[in-house]
């Protein structure tokens, strides 16, 4: 009635076809994780080019220009010395002329 012949084939060939459908599914699982990792480690890359960026920043402005034309930032303009502050206190004076202007402005505004 069965023919050996037929059978032996058909139940290898099942075997393997199961067997190929779980690795299948174990690569898709494992391939999902590695993009996963290599989005962090994009993310992570970033963080560490700018964290240098930032030291380079602060340890020479010839340093962070050439920083600055690898990562390829076109846009980069040197803060002018005005803005720079030498201490807190030249940043408070700043701000207290500031502030007693626009309260100034306020009450000129307000008696109009």
């Amino acid at each position: 009635m069965f023919n050996p012949k037929v059978i032996i084939p058909t139940i290898i060939f099942l075997i393997l076809l199961i067997i190929t459908s779980i690795i299948k599914n174990k690569t898709r699982i494992i391939e999902k994780k590695l993009y996963i990792l290599n989005e962090k480690i994009v993310l992570k890359e970033k963080d560490i080019n700018e964290s240098q960026l930032d030291f380079y920043f602060l340890i020479s402005p010839a340093e962070i220009e050439k920083k600055v034309k690898i990562l390829g930032h076109n846009n980069y303009i040197p803060i002018k010395n005005s803005n720079i502050f030498l201490s807190l206190s030249n940043f408070t004076d700043i701000q207290k002329k500031i502030s007693t202007i626009d309260k100034q402005n306020e009450k000129k505004n307000k008696k109009r």
